[in-house]
């Protein structure tokens, strides 16, 4: 299999980190050579947080180039419009529409950009959801990482069970029933 790249973006704080462990792990079960990077900009201030996970027969490094990422998952607008240009050609942008301003927004210095997903969906194969509003219709706004992965795993060539198998090994287990429901809703969530 030719190696598959996805790219997780987000905000310190959103289950980045997560998300990518859980995809890595789950091609890793399936038997392909996994590679991960991580990057995290100032993380812990709610910055911008970058993840690549590449899986095939070989994988070579762990860094996805400009243009060539199969899948973009955006845990957050302004993240999407950052990174969106990693995507190949016919690649899937997944975003949750969900707005967080950086600093330079909240001290003034800069303004957080209009209609950022009719901008990347004039260009990009978008799938947008507000998964944070979905995930508060389950009781907890924490989990829309799994509702946003939930609907990119569309776009992968997993089953849903083997997803439901890697969420039960690497989330906390009190945790395990709320990230496989979150994931559940992603699944069959219809994107716009």
């Amino acid at each position: 299999m030719t190696a598959k790249n996805i790219m997780i973006v987000g905000v310190g704080g959103q289950g980045t980190l997560l998300t990518s462990r859980i995809l890595g792990g789950l091609a890793i079960g399936m038997g392909y050579d996994v590679k991960l990077s991580e990057v995290h900009g100032m993380a812990q201030r709610g910055g911008s947080v970058v993840t690549f996970v590449r899986y095939g027969d070989k994988v070579a490094e762990p860094i996805v180039e400009e243009g060539l990422a199969d899948i973009v998952i955006a845990f957050e607008r302004l993240e999407a419009y950052r990174y969106a240009h990693y995507l190949k050609k016919d690649g899937a942008l997944i975003v949750n529409d969900w707005r967080i301003d950086p600093m330079p927004v909240v001290i003034g210095a800069a303004e957080y950009p209009d209609n950022i997903l009719e901008e990347l969906g004039k260009e990009y194969r978008l799938y947008s959801v507000n998964a944070t509003e979905e995930s508060r219709k389950l009781g907890n706004s924490r989990v829309f990482n799994m509702i946003v992965l939930g609907v990119a795993a569309r776009h992968m060539d997993f089953t849903k069970e083997q997803w439901y198998d890697v969420i039960e090994k690497t989330v906390p287990p009190k945790t395990v029933d709320i990230n496989k429901q979150a994931f559940d809703v992603g699944y069959h969530l219809e994107a716009r």
